[in-house]
């Protein structure tokens, strides 16, 4: 099993640095703090995680805590600590020598997602449900500039945002509000043309990828990466049946300008076209 497991690993990465020589002429780049302010430190197991949201990173940051000993257990951590509770450092918060040596010497890894799950995943926690950050900042400016005749409510809330306006939004090269990491490349937010990754894990094979890695750091015996949803658990994950249903709303141009725009996602991480 394990051997399967490795040939896998050696496999997504070489296609991972093929598409890199190929594409992106960034390899001598220096690494600065921007390029590393999504990885998280776990010192004592000296692992690098580059958080990719809607991938598992709750439960990432979950099992990183425990590896810490900052917990004794993943069901012991609600999601606000997870997120609100800077127990776990990141790694721009290191000096340059700091950076570097982690780098250098700790096992680093990503875990992503197919592209258009992560995005239907992202929009259905972030503009489905009651969010006073997401509705406010960005479903204001979205439906201001792509709805015709908006109530004033929507206006003043920026609540029911539709999947084809938030498509709009990300295609529109003068976009009226900013990138979110929700929905930004990972390659944009990881950076593995320039850091060189030694685990990547996807989605979609979570339960097996996550406790090869475990294994493969020495992680205690009694540490499996936990199953539960984090957010809406009453809530159907999303799945390819679901998001079919999303981009089924959407133009032919829309759906190919939408895989345009993750194209180096879906190549880096060898994803089949849609």
């Amino acid at each position: 099993k394990w051997k399967s497991l490795y040939q896998i690993q050696r496999k997504r990465k070489r296609i991972m640095r093929e598409t890199c020589s190929k594409y992106k002429s960034n390899n001598r780049r220096i690494i600065t703090p921007y390029h590393v302010s999504r990885i998280f430190v776990e010192d004592k197991y000296r692992v690098l995680y580059c958080e990719v949201p809607k991938a598992g990173c709750s439960n990432w940051k979950r099992v990183l805590m425990v590896l810490n000993g900052l917990a004794s257990s993943t069901k012991d951590i609600q999601h606000n600590t997870v997120h609100y509770g800077n127990y776990l450092k990141r790694l721009d918060g290191f000096d340059h020598k700091g950076i570097y040596h982690r780098l250098n010497t700790y096992t680093k890894m990503l875990f992503i997602r197919e592209p258009f799950e992560k995005l239907v995943s992202a929009f259905r926690d972030k503009f489905e449900h009651p969010n006073n950050y997401y509705h406010p900042v960005f479903g204001k400016a979205i439906i201001s500039r792509y709805r015709v005749n908006a109530t004033k409510e929507a206006l003043r809330t920026g609540s029911g945002v539709k999947f084809k306006e938030f498509i709009q939004y990300l295609l529109d090269v003068h976009r009226p509000v900013g990138m979110d990491i929700h929905w930004d490349h990972v390659n944009r937010l990881c950076s593995p043309c320039l850091i060189d990754y030694d685990f990547v894990g996807k989605f979609e094979s979570m339960e097996e990828d996550a406790n090869f890695f475990l294994h493969l750091i020495g992680a205690p015996q009694n540490l499996t990466f936990p199953k539960f949803k984090d957010r809406h658990s009453n809530e159907e994950r999303t799945t390819t049946k679901i998001t079919k249903q999303y981009f089924a709303q959407l133009s032919p141009s829309q759906r190919q300008r939408s895989y345009d725009f993750y194209y180096m996602d879906y190549l880096m991480f060898n994803y089949s076209k849609p």
